[in-house]
């Protein structure tokens, strides 16, 4: 929060001028990026108090200008950060200082999802005029895990351990700038697989468009993020705060594996990827953890491969 202040030049007089939402009054980071951006619109009688968008999120419709860069020497040149990637920097050093991280993975076997999707994303591109990805299916599969382990969707206030009703999953995604934002699918749980669909390949547009609201990047209880995407099979991410754990899935690779058959033990080629889940230890132990990414990976194995969508 410090750092914050002193990268944006926010005075000690106008940090004891801010409403804090914390505990007992106290001042929040995102109280403080609430004041910055009602300071930067010109809004001077702004509430300073009210809750600000995530630190990896533009507030312009336009692109972030790419800083210049600076030569040094023929061998070294130093670009300064623009302001949402010194956001971003903060946000993850403060996480790793607030949560001690753990990360477990499981790998699965996701061949009936492969086969389901190759079978009807033809029919379903001509019938909804976009394509239909992975992605969708995952976030289903997470807010199912989340449903009967309710204790992953919290977060920490001092010795407090808030518990999400609402499951708003968070979907990381890289824009062109390389920077990152973090688009939520509120009640992901009340969605069917095309309301899934529909809402994921919306947001990504948008998201690359630099179109989002600030509302539709806020709330989010739960992220998950897509390292297969950049053909890496796993990962180990940094949580999102205040949420308690976030999950990467890797690509999805054809592999040699042992399957059981009434005939016996074979080996077949499958489709295959990893899960990795980084977690806050302080209230999501071992037990907890591992049981929820068993869970997610168990969904994801037993989809019906002729499902209707």
């Amino acid at each position: 929060m410090r750092t914050i202040a002193a990268t944006e030049s926010v005075s000690q007089a106008e940090l004891d001028a801010i409403s804090g939402t914390g505990s007992e009054g106290r001042v929040t980071k995102s109280d403080i990026l609430s004041y910055l951006e009602s300071r930067k619109n010109g809004s001077a009688n702004a509430k300073v108090g009210a809750p600000a968008a995530a630190p990896s999120v533009p507030v312009s419709s336009a692109p972030a200008p790419i800083a210049a860069a600076t030569s040094i020497s023929g061998d070294v040149e130093i670009i300064e950060m623009d302001r949402m990637r010194k956001l971003i920097a903060d946000h993850m050093v403060m996480s790793k200082h607030t949560s001690p991280h753990v990360t477990s993975f499981v790998e699965v076997d996701v061949t009936n999802l492969v086969q389901w999707r190759d079978k009807i994303k033809n029919s379903f591109e001509k019938r909804e005029g976009e394509k239909i990805t992975f992605t969708p299916v995952f976030i289903e599969a997470v807010a199912k895990a989340i449903k009967d382990y309710p204790m992953i969707n919290v977060s920490v206030d001092g010795t407090k351990i808030i518990v999400k009703k609402n499951i708003n999953i968070g979907m990381a995604a890289a824009l062109p700038t390389g920077n990152l934002i973090v688009p939520v699918i509120k009640n992901a749980d009340r969605l069917n697989l095309l309301g899934l669909t529909k809402s994921v390949n919306d947001l990504a547009k948008r998201a690359r468009a630099n179109k989002l609201v600030p509302d539709e990047i806020q709330g989010g209880t739960f992220t998950l993020t897509n390292v297969g995407t950049f053909g890496n099979v796993m990962g180990t991410p940094i949580i999102n705060q205040p949420q308690v754990a976030i999950m990467a899935v890797g690509a999805i690779r054809k592999k040699p594996a042992v399957i059981e058959t009434p005939q016996g033990d074979a080996i077949a080629i499958r489709q295959m990827m990893f899960l990795s889940m980084s977690y806050d230890h302080r209230v999501v132990d071992g037990s907890l953890g591992g049981s929820f990414i068993k869970r997610v990976a168990e969904y994801l194995e037993q989809f019906d491969v002729n499902r209707e969508i």
